[in-house]
């Protein structure tokens, strides 16, 4: 029986790794550069962020012992 070439694995791994990558960066930069509303969801970490940039989060004001 042939052994196991752990080698080659690896590195079909690290191939598929790196398509991945890179076929996200490239559908990054499409939304960025066609932006529509149909691709981002109120739930969606994008908006998400974008939100927070314009309108940080306020802190309540708490009761105090005093007042």
């Amino acid at each position: 029986m042939a052994t196991p070439n752990y080698g080659y694995e690896k590195r079909q791994k690290e191939l598929a790794k790196k398509k991945k990558k890179e076929d996200k960066l490239r559908e990054k930069a499409n939304r960025k550069l066609n932006p529509s509303s149909d691709g981002l969801a109120p739930g969606d970490p994008e908006t998400d962020v974008a939100s927070l940039e314009r309108d940080p989060p306020t802190v309540p004001d708490l009761p105090t012992k005093n007042g």
